[in-house]
């Protein structure tokens, strides 16, 4: 089990509760400024959100029918998964509410999100990490051996 430490001294977190909101809430509390370059691993449904809106801007329910398509139907994000994932990640600066609207006649009640800098960042700095850990699996006897399913 891998424990870590914020730079204080203060919070313990176990690995696999370090997301990247955690990372930059932890580094804007001592630091007084957002993290340049996240580098804490993204939960599952962040990096999903974050892979959609690489591709334009989109609203909630776009959101979540998409990240079901990408993933063949993998991955569904409830409303409570994606909207509280949304407000994490606008307070953390990963996305931003867009101002404009693709579709004039849309519904007015919609929100439309948008990565920012540092959400596009945070999205290849995670891809990174993920091609990393990909090919140092498939560079294991187990997995070299295993057939394709």
């Amino acid at each position: 089990m891998v424990f870590i430490f914020d730079k204080s001294g203060g919070e313990l977190y176990h690995e696999s509760d370090i997301t990247i909101e955690r990372y930059i809430t932890m580094t804007t509390r001592q630091n007084s400024k957002p993290a340049q370059t996240p580098s804490s691993p993204l939960a599952l449904s962040v990096f999903h959100i974050l892979v959609v809106l690489a591709d334009g801007e989109a609203h909630g329910y776009a959101i979540m029918q998409e990240v079901a398509t990408r993933s063949g139907g993998m991955v569904k994000l409830g409303p409570g998964t994606l909207y509280g994932a949304i407000s994490r990640l606008l307070e953390d600066g990963l996305i931003e509410e867009s101002k404009g609207r693709p579709d004039p006649n849309d519904d007015p009640r919609r929100r439309y999100y948008r990565l920012t800098d540092l959400g596009g960042r945070a999205l290849a700095a995670e891809t990174r990490r993920m091609e990393d850990l990909v090919r140092a699996a498939r560079a294991t006897k187990l997995v070299r051996k295993m057939k394709p399913a």
